[in-house]
């Protein structure tokens, strides 16, 4: 019997099933002969704020702009130094560069990945401007206790939610604790457009209306320019096609979460893995379900030759990328995420995904362990 092969993510399975209202969408925006910064764009802007439990949503270019955009807003500048995970993948810090300013990385703690708030506070000097919270794979930071360290210091929070649409901390969701937050909605996410899209939540007024006028070449009124901006826009056809992927959103996250507890349940004490850990206080939409093990690199292998599909996120922290060479971190530098990245696998998840197939991915993994 030859074994059916398991994806790392499959879109038909939701695609298919939302196919007709995605063609509607489309259509809706073709015949309105108006592509870019219109009414679909407010009527996701308004969606996807109500649905983040802020009053503000300023759809952008991608998740990259998203960040740089509220870090901008926020007057993070040249000779600046803002906190940032030491594992997450490299668009956080690169939002930094962007302005001149210089990311400081801060371990995670290694149970949630997630930047350790514990650790934060001994990274603070006088030119720390924010603190910048990854939500990784899916799950919330702790954000009660970020926040309460950014206000004693009096610094910006700017979260990036790219992996964590829907998840919370304490009740409150991810994406409504910052100054301003930067989201993606790269087609991956669990929120994802159908080519690169991102947004900015937040509840100041103030910033909603600076990151409007940036993003559109500094423009409130068209070819008056109040300030030096960009072109950093949403689209009206991803907004179209995200407001009704917006729809569907929670059913997906529900599906998520139980493809993890039958993960968690099949590979339960199998070898040396270890499997995720979610807060007491957090909740976990598990954009990714990542694993660790010794023998990651064999594992992986293995898995590949079984027609299962893995990913690694990530395999080279940012602080050992060429790109940041300059900041002279040597190997040893973060352990933990050093450790993390040499020892992390994402398994198959994701909606639609059958128990069959998550069980297939536990038997061969199961199987690895066992030679």
């Amino acid at each position: 019997m030859s074994m059916m092969k398991v994806p790392f993510l499959d879109f038909s399975p939701s695609h298919s099933e939302i196919k007709d209202e995605i063609t509607l969408a489309f259509n809706a925006v073709y015949d309105s002969n108006w592509y870019v910064l219109g009414n679909r764009v407010s009527a996701f802007e308004s969606a996807y704020a109500q649905f983040n439990s802020t009053p503000y949503a300023i759809g952008v270019s991608n998740g990259l702009d998203a960040l740089y955009l509220s870090l901008k807003v926020l007057g993070i500048t040249q000779g600046d130094e803002v906190i940032v995970p030491s594992n997450t993948y490299i668009a956080t810090a690169l939002a930094v560069s962007y302005l001149g300013a210089t990311p400081i990385f801060v371990e995670p703690d290694p149970r949630t990945y997630n930047i350790d708030p514990l650790r934060i506070e001994s990274a603070i000097t006088a030119k720390t401007k924010a603190i910048m919270p990854v939500h990784l794979y899916g799950q919330c930071c702790e954000m009660a206790a970020i926040m309460e360290i950014a206000e004693r210091h009096r610094l910006k929070v700017v979260e990036d939610n790219a992996q964590a649409h829907s998840a919370t901390f304490a009740g409150k969701p991810t994406g409504s604790w910052g100054h301003s937050n930067g989201t993606s909605f790269y087609p991956g996410k669990n929120l994802g457009a159908l080519g690169d899209a991102g947004a900015v939540t937040t509840s100041d007024a103030e910033i909603a209306k600076k990151v409007k006028v940036l993003r559109n070449y500094g423009s409130q009124v068209k070819y008056h320019n109040e300030t030096i901006g960009h072109n950093m826009r949403l689209d009206e056809l991803q907004a179209g096609i995200l407001e009704v992927k917006l729809r569907h959103l929670q059913r997906w996250t529900v599906q998520r979460q139980e493809i993890a507890s039958w993960y968690n349940e099949l590979l339960n004490r199998v070898g040396d893995l270890i499997l995720p850990y979610v807060h007491p206080d957090a909740t976990h939409v598990f954009h990714l379900y990542v694993v660790r093990t010794t023998k990651r690199d064999a594992l992986q292998q293995f898995l590949t030759q079984e027609g299962i599909g893995t990913l690694i996120h990530y395999p080279i922290p940012p602080h050992l990328q060429e790109a940041y060479k300059h900041l002279g971190h040597a190997k040893g530098a973060f352990p933990i995420a050093e450790e993390i990245a040499s020892t992390c696998l994402s398994l198959p998840l994701f909606p639609g995904m059958t128990f069959e197939q998550a069980n297939q991915v536990s038997t061969a993994i199961k199987a690895f362990f066992n030679k």
